[in-house]
């Protein structure tokens, strides 16, 4: 049985990287990625130009500006660096079939009888570091007979461990210079640990079969992944060093530390198995048709998609999914392509109804000197549930009407959102609150599910119609006025019930609700309206009657 050896590539500076690779013009200058941590901007990743600075990860951004004016900084895409690592996964793959993500910015490949197919395991880090570079990536690693063995290789085989003696503690220094000395240590703490990890040769970061023991000894205790309590109490104990802890009682040291610590230092090892499990790629649907002459009219188009859109849909009804957002691509002939994208209210595989949806939207389409392959994608899927029958008995009837019913809502839905948008399209939603307000929420219609319980009943009837509260020019006391003025009308009451007290929400701050709690009154006029007044009883402003809403 061969022995399990685990590759580990880093990427340093991937995010700076990858923007220079979407922005070329970047390159040569001082690049800084940034994120927002607590209120506060710091660097996420930087590339070599901003590194020669000075500048190093989890530094303020103000402060990168005042070391280094010509900083060009971009606010970090977290979506983005996911996917263009699983980009480098899928480029991996071609090393082992067991490749995986490690963190945010590096991967594990197991290359258990995979090397010699390369010339060896030195000749295959070899390859990657030339693909690597060939892609604009800097790129570190480390391998190992271990997963942990090889990610501290990886990070920092080469670099020194840092002994403080008692002269150099912060702390003996006067209080004037502290400031400055930890900014000094910082600094050069960074830049020598990262030339020395970037200058080391490769086969230096290969930790010969069965002597990793020998390779992680020399490694700062940082190298097992630990948390960073527990490693700044490390230090504090001496316990600078990996071997420090090999060395060490293991049951002094679970006490201490906990069985974290145990359990890193035991993965590193090898004592406990930490396996590689690859992300499955995504289930990608495509399908396409060539055409022998090129076409131009919406007939021959649609005859395209009608031969095209069973195959797409049974593919997707194979995998238990339905579409969310299909696209059709038209290649003309003269090698451009039109591009035109319909969305569904609600997953489905059902051709009929992206069909309509599609019809729709064919007439866009720039057919030029004619079209010679159509091909169809769906771009966004989502899997689909089966609903639980409501009872054996009513299963043959019930089940048919409210499927029908549904799909006819759906539909209608996304026919309305080729014109409008589907975000346009809302629905309402019953809310757990006695503001009247704020008794209901709008929710999009396309992502959310209609309410099918009955609608709550408050205590008390809600007008049809309700807006901001308007003033009401009246007397202002707590009394019902006979006669006042709103919207320009001078209106007499002819009867009115009430009163209904509604009290605001006292832990938060409404503008609306400024007016302190209020005294809800259904009032009839002569000319025939029916109004929803209050009186409002004063808080942040002052008192007095307001109209809300219309009973007709």
């Amino acid at each position: 049985m061969s022995t399990r050896r685990i590759l580990s590539i880093w990427f340093p500076r991937l995010g700076a990287e990858r923007l220079i690779r979407l922005q070329p013009f970047l390159a040569g200058q001082p690049l800084v990625i940034i994120e927002e941590c607590q209120n506060v901007q710091l660097i996420s990743s930087l590339n070599g130009e901003a590194q020669e600075q000075g500048l190093y990860l989890g530094q303020l951004v103000r402060d990168a500006y005042a070391m280094c004016p010509e900083l060009v900084a971009h606010q970090r895409s977290p979506m983005g660096e996911q996917h263009f690592l699983q980009t480098l996964q899928c480029w991996a793959g071609k090393f082992s079939p067991w490749v995986g993500p490690e963190g945010g910015d590096a991967l594990v490949v197991d290359l258990t009888g995979c090397a010699h197919l390369f010339g060896g395991e030195q000749s295959l880090m070899n390859v990657i570091e030339e693909g690597c570079t060939d892609l604009g990536l800097s790129v570190l690693m480390g391998l190992a007979d271990t997963r942990g063995a090889a990610w501290a290789l990886a990070h920092f085989a080469g670099c020194t461990v840092e002994v403080n003696r008692s002269g150099d503690a912060i702390d003996q220094e006067a209080r004037a210079t502290r400031s400055r000395a930890e900014k000094r240590q910082k600094l050069n703490r960074n830049v020598t640990s990262t030339s020395l990890c970037t200058e080391i040769s490769n086969m230096s970061r290969v930790a010969e079969s069965g002597k990793t023991y020998t390779a992680l000894s020399p490694l700062p205790v940082a190298s097992l992944r630990l948390e960073p309590s527990i490693e700044a109490q490390l230090v504090k104990l001496g316990l600078r060093c990996v071997g420090d802890l090999l060395g060490q009682p293991r049951a002094a040291l679970a006490r201490r530390f906990g069985r974290s610590l145990m359990l890193r230092l035991d993965q590193a090892i090898g004592n406990v198995p930490e396996p590689v499990s690859p992300v499955k790629a995504p289930d990608y649907f495509a399908v396409r048709i060539t055409l022998p002459e090129p076409i131009g009219l919406v007939e021959d188009m649609m005859a395209g998609i009608d031969r095209l859109l069973p195959r797409l849909c049974k593919a997707i009804e194979n995998k238990g999914k339905g579409a969310r957002c299909v696209a059709l691509y038209a290649h003309r002939s003269d090698h451009a392509v039109e591009v035109i994208k319909v969305r569904l209210a609600q997953p489905s595989y059902d051709p009929r109804c992206i069909r309509q949806l599609l019809e729709m939207k064919i007439g866009e389409i720039d057919a030029g000197f004619g079209v010679d392959m159509l091909r169809l994608v769906a771009i966004q899927v989502e899997p689909l549930h089966q609903e639980n029958m409501i009872g054996y008995i009513k299963t043959g009837t019930s089940k048919p009407v409210r499927q029908n019913y549904e799909n006819m809502l759906d539909n209608l839905i996304g026919r309305l959102g080729i014109r409008v948008g589907l975000d346009a399209i809302q629905q309402f939603h019953p809310a757990s609150s006695h503001i009247p307000e704020k008794s209901h929420k709008v929710m999009a219609a396309a992502w959310s599910t209609p309410y099918k319980s009955l609608w709550p009943t408050p205590n008390n009837p809600r007008p049809l119609i309700m807006w901001q509260p308007e003033p009401v020019n009246a007397i202002a006391t707590p009394q019902l006025p006979d006669i006042f003025r709103w919207r320009g009308q001078d209106l007499v009451r002819l009867q009115a019930l009430g009163p209904e007290r509604i009290a605001p929400e006292w832990w938060l701050d409404d503008p609306n609700w400024r007016s302190g709690v209020r005294d809800y009154w259904i009032l009839d006029t002569t000319d025939g309206q029916r109004l929803w007044l209050f009186y409002g009883h004063g808080g942040a402003m002052s008192s007095g009657w307001f109209c809300h809403g219309n009973f007709v």
